[in-house]
């Protein structure tokens, strides 16, 4: 990616340069609590290495990542006993739609009854 600013909070984070509170690691993905939560569970899960920097990025390329992304979400929220009553997936992408970090990244949110979603 031409434009990915490597100097972003999730790059830093994942060179380990910023501390975070990991939920979640693998070969592809970590996933962390979010410093700032919207729902009483609210973790990110990010891509590690150069990633979109958002869903305007994608390509076909990425049609693998997204799905190992979904199914990494899926399992996080299944670990944190949110399947039962209920999470929510969120993929923002630019600015009008909340995304502060462009770094391709999904919300992982639930832990209690949630607002609606606009």
């Amino acid at each position: 990616m031409s434009d990915y600013d490597s100097e972003n909070v999730f790059a830093k984070i994942l060179r380990d340069e910023i501390p975070s509170l990991r939920v979640y690691e693998d070969d592809e993905f970590i996933a962390f609590r979010d410093i700032d939560p919207s729902a009483p569970t609210h973790v990110v899960l990010i891509p590690r290495g150069e990633a979109p920097t958002g869903l305007d990025q994608l390509t076909e390329s990425d049609t693998t990542m997204l799905g190992k992304l979904t199914i990494a979400a899926t399992k996080i929220a299944r670990e944190l006993g949110l399947e039962t009553d209920g999470y929510r997936l969120v993929l923002n992408n630019g600015p009008d739609a909340g995304q502060t970090v462009f770094h391709l990244h999904m919300h992982i949110l639930g832990g209690g009854r949630l607002g609606p979603v606009a």
